[in-house]
């Protein structure tokens, strides 16, 4: 059925379609930080796709009435995550001609804690990007599962830019980088699991909540921040750059070489927003106390526990299943989580 076969331009009937979709959070290794008109990303990224962490969305339209949006986070009405929603849809009319044809309903809730430095924009838009797709083929006719995939991983970037990483699992690439074929600033693609070690196809990723409440500045703030950062050019390069040795690493397993790089990714993050103007910080005195705890650990026991941070202050602990795991969650439990809100912590890990 097209579009204009479903919508109708002469006696348009009211029509009711409903779709539900889950989407999960990822958490980038190299980091994306800084961005263009359009989302486009000033730097290519590679993230890892969360397995618990997700967003679960269902979504209701009803053809022929006007358009407008309803939220609900948790059965609570959300009026200006709607008006965001509401732009958001008026930005890709192009791409779906029939998207404001009608008046939605969308509820969505997250099988994690709000403000728990885990990403629910990209959580979120991945899910409402997954449920348009599945309502424009019901509108404009069947595409290839792969096809659908892409468009959506399109439409998510629209809305948060590292959503588009979400629509896949395993290790995903969001930016044109030489050293990843068929990668593109416009949408994400799955890293090639052939060029993976094994070691690196099992981990876990446990988020200590320092710090549970709003960030002192956002992270729509914070890239635009980049514009003016004259370390700004540098980081992008840097970045491009950093592709090359991880390529290497993915491949050869090399776990040490891999602590290294994702931890100066994460601190190189970090002392973007210290050197902008105006600077800002948004450790906390708990994620230096971590950082620190888990060099010492390291240097004492030779044990791959370490971290990453995403624009906040809680710590992503990163450990590989190859076992030693028992012990470095014991530490976690006994040294780590002290310096957690409420001895908070989220449980994840990456499979694939």
């Amino acid at each position: 059925m097209t579009t204009q076969e479903f919508l109708g331009k002469q006696n348009f009937t009211i029509h009711t379609q409903a779709v539900s979709e889950s989407c999960p959070s990822n958490i980038a290794l190299i980091k994306y930080w800084g961005k263009y008109d359009n989302q486009i990303p000033a730097n290519p990224s590679i993230s890892y796709t969360l397995n618990h962490c997700k967003t679960n969305t269902s979504m209701e339209f009803f053809a022929g009435e006007t358009f407008s949006v309803q939220t609900f986070l948790s059965g609570n009405e959300e009026v200006k995550f709607a008006e965001k929603i509401e732009k958001y849809f008026r930005n890709i009319e192009q791409y779906l001609p029939w998207i404001l044809k009608g008046k939605y309903i969308i509820s969505t809730e997250n099988t994690f804690p709000h403000s728990s430095g885990i990403a629910s924009s990209a959580s979120g838009f991945g899910a409402i990007a997954k449920c348009l797709m599945k309502l424009d083929k019901e509108f404009s006719g069947s595409e290839s599962e792969e096809e659908s995939l892409r468009k959506a991983s399109f439409l998510a970037r629209l809305g948060s830019g590292s959503a588009c990483r979400s629509l896949y699992n395993g290790l995903v690439v969001w930016g044109t980088s030489d050293e990843v074929e068929g990668s593109s600033d416009l949408f994400a693609v799955k890293y090639p699991d052939t060029e993976i070690h094994d070691i690196f196809k099992n981990f876990n990723d446990w988020v200590l909540l320092i710090h549970e409440g709003q960030k002192s500045v956002s992270s729509t703030v914070g890239h635009g921040l980049m514009n003016t950062n004259p370390y700004a050019e540098r980081r992008f390069q840097e970045a491009r750059d950093n592709f090359v040795p991880m390529k290497e690493i993915l491949k050869s397993g090399e776990i040490g070489q891999f602590i290294k790089l994702v931890e100066h990714e994460a601190l190189t993050l970090h002392a973007m927003m210290m050197m902008s103007d105006p600077a800002f910080i948004l450790m906390k005195t708990g994620t230096l106390e971590v950082i620190n705890k888990i060099w010492d650990f390291r240097r004492e026991t030779g044990l791959p526990l370490f971290f990453t941070l995403d624009a906040g202050a809680n710590v992503h602990l990163l450990f590989p299943n190859s076992g030693s795991e028992d012990k470095i969650k014991a530490f976690i439990e006994t040294e780590l989580l002290q310096h957690t809100q409420k001895n908070g912590v989220v449980k994840d890990i990456m499979k694939f």
